[in-house]
């Protein structure tokens, strides 16, 4: 990192874009990414940490700023799973699931607003080759949760029309239960369970990648010179102020789609 100065643009792009990873065995697959698992448990930890301080102060009087704020997120996240899960009481699961999804890849995405080379400057030490400190621009990150959340789905399935019912309807769903019909319903329930994890996942991924490259594309430009510094420095305080609605509605986004889905695995075909 020391010598950054001293990269080209694509080596620049590719040193923060690339994950510090440990091997686990012989392959890329057998390899775990380090950054992107030590900044999601830590904003995990802090998520938790900052709601479990609030509600630990809270008063049945009037609230605090802070109180409000948990308050109001906690409202707002319940009205949603209130309209969309209607399948038993929301409270037990799916809306804690659904706050602690939007909390957790809110403070994941809101990583996206520090700036590339304060974070280099620090992590250069644990790694020379990059580190990755936006998890929900690794798609790993993000195929981790979509995959958690097909396996809540199943898992909520079987709980909702049992382990028979469930089977039933992956055999016998959604054409008949006609026998020649068997591969037929087989393959469109795999194609429904792989094709809706793939948009879950790659989804969160783009955009938050594809803001990122941006961000860096631009304060790179703002390097170059008189005129790219203006130029960059208003383009690049126009997008961190657009990217601040990105950064929320995707989290939303993400939110909805677990509680959609949830919701989907306790409907009888």
């Amino acid at each position: 990192m020391a010598a950054g100065a001293e990269l080209t643009p694509s080596e620049y792009i590719e040193h923060h874009l690339t994950s510090f990873t440990k091997p686990l065995g012989e392959g890329a697959f057998w390899a775990l990414n380090v950054d992107s698992l030590i900044v999601s448990i830590l904003l995990g930890l802090v998520g938790m940490g900052f709601i479990w301080w609030v509600v630990r102060g809270a008063t049945s009087g009037v609230p605090n700023k802070r109180q409000a704020l948990v308050e109001l997120l906690i409202d707002f996240v319940d009205e949603q799973a209130k309209g969309i899960f209607t399948a038993g009481d929301r409270h037990r699961f799916v809306a804690p699931l659904a706050l602690t999804v939007f909390v957790w890849v809110v403070l994941m995405n809101a990583m996206d607003f520090l700036p590339a080379d304060w974070v280099g400057l620090l992590t250069h030490h644990a790694s020379e080759h990059g580190f990755r400190y936006v998890p929900t621009a690794d798609v790993n990150t993000t195929f981790g949760l979509s995959i958690s959340v097909l396996i809540l789905t199943v898992v909520f399935a079987i709980s909702a029309k049992g382990f028979g019912g469930w089977l039933h309807e992956l055999f016998f769903a959604p054409f008949g239960s006609h026998p020649l019909l068997i591969p037929a319903n087989f393959l469109f329930q795999m194609v429904e369970y792989v094709s809706k994890t793939l948009s879950h996942s790659l989804r969160l991924f783009g955009n938050m990648y594809a803001g990122e490259i941006l961000f860096l594309l631009l304060w790179m430009w703002a390097a170059t010179g008189i005129t790219g510094t203006i130029f960059g420095s208003v383009l690049g305080l126009g997008w961190a102020i657009f990217h601040i609605l990105i950064v929320v509605l995707q989290a939303y986004i993400f939110m909805m789609l677990t509680i959609v889905y949830v919701s989907m695995a306790h409907e009888h075909h």
